[in-house]
């Protein structure tokens, strides 16, 4: 159920992708109390993005999921995972929460609600 997308900018440097991927996807279910195999991660880097008319590092991150999102404490982790892998300072990473109604996802052939 939830779905968290991450863009970097075309400066930023992720270390490894693929451990990133599963701390975040552990971290999200960890978060949420939802189950990690209902969680989706992808990362999309060297896309051309400016933050505050500056093309220095920076990241958007989109976290969608039914209920279960606590965006204070979810920010705060978010932002130090992401900053502990790659070169982007804590300042220059966006966060945006969706709660998605349960009839609005869908998943094998049906939704949630």
């Amino acid at each position: 159920m939830p779905f968290i997308q991450i863009n970097t900018s075309s400066k930023s440097n992720v270390e490894n992708v693929d451990l990133l991927q599963k701390d975040i996807s552990k971290m999200v279910a960890d978060l949420t109390g939802k189950p990690e195999n209902y969680v989706m991660t992808m990362i999309q880097r060297d896309n051309k993005m400016t933050f505050g008319g500056s093309d220095e590092p920076c990241c958007f991150i989109n976290v969608k999921s039914i209920g279960s999102l606590t965006p204070s404490s979810m920010s705060k982790s978010l932002c130090e995972l992401i900053a502990s892998k790659t070169n982007i300072n804590k300042n220059r990473i966006y966060i945006e929460f969706i709660d998605v109604k349960a009839s609005h996802w869908g998943f094998n052939s049906s939704t949630f609600g």
